[in-house]
């Protein structure tokens, strides 16, 4: 089982700070596109962290893994 964990407005739209998902074996990009369809999420310029290093969106999960998505941060 993976743990897949969300940020910022990511958050609210899902309505959870995570979700426990079975994944292993999807790519990121896999796994964004089943997320977008899931809650309708729009993360193609969300960055994806796998066990707290920034991943590509071709790495590939592995069970026990922890995905996290962040959105792009703005400031002032």
């Amino acid at each position: 089982m993976n743990k897949i964990m969300f940020f910022a407005h990511l958050r609210d739209r899902v309505g959870e700070e995570s979700v426990i998902n079975d994944v292993s074996g999807k790519t990121i990009s896999e796994l964004k596109q089943m997320l977008e369809e899931k809650y309708g999420l729009k993360l193609d310029s969300v960055m994806a962290a796998v066990n707290e290093e920034f991943a590509s969106d071709d790495e590939v999960i592995q069970a026990g893994d922890t995905i996290a998505f962040i959105p792009p941060v703005s400031g002032g």
